[in-house]
């Protein structure tokens, strides 16, 4: 049996295993969106599993020399595939920050300001909630700061259909906002 055989039979070191979970949760930190923060840990444990996997069926090696940009990538679809997943099994609503639903105010604002901003946030929210599942994920991360083009190249739609959930989904939004008397 020759050393390559030999070494493909051990299993992984637990530091091997320690520095590409330490590699991947940086990743993972990187390309997961921030509203998406309470999974990443799931997203880092789907990634390790399958990448652990992919050292197993390499033949000659067991290091963890993945380069950053593959594990760049293989967070991203790790990503991706948590967020798939979690729009297919219907979970509740998308818990915006609380910082991104309220403008910062400087120090000076004040407390009505800053109760105005909460209240207006709180109503962004409610109307978010009542959007459909594919019109509420993209129109939450449009909201987040993405373009179109980098919602539909997250969530892996068309432009076309991705263009028309933010379009719609911010038509619902702006009626369901006026409806509560929240207008620019």
């Amino acid at each position: 049996m020759s050393d390559n055989e030999r070494q493909s039979e051990r299993p992984l070191s637990e530091e091997t295993v320690a520095d590409l979970r330490g590699r991947l949760e940086r990743a993972v930190a990187r390309a997961c969106p921030r509203w998406f923060a309470a999974q990443r840990d799931d997203i880092v444990q789907n990634a390790l599993v399958k990448l652990v996997r992919r050292l197993d069926q390499q033949e000659g090696g067991r290091n963890s020399g993945f380069s950053p940009m593959y594990l760049m990538k293989a967070a991203h679809g790790a990503a991706v595939d948590e967020i798939r997943r979690w729009c297919r099994g219907g979970k509740a609503t998308l818990a915006l920050d609380e910082e991104v639903l309220e403008r910062r105010s400087s120090a000076e604002a004040g407390p009505e300001r800053s109760s105005v901003s909460r209240e207006i946030g709180r109503a962004i929210q409610h109307c978010l909630e009542k959007l459909v599942g594919s019109r509420q994920l993209a129109v939450t991360v449009y909201l987040q700061g993405s373009t179109a083009p980098e919602v539909s190249r997250r969530l892996g739609w068309t432009l076309g259909k991705t263009e028309k959930l933010v379009y719609r989904g911010l038509s619902d939004l702006r009626h369901c906002l006026r409806e509560k008397g929240v207008e620019p």
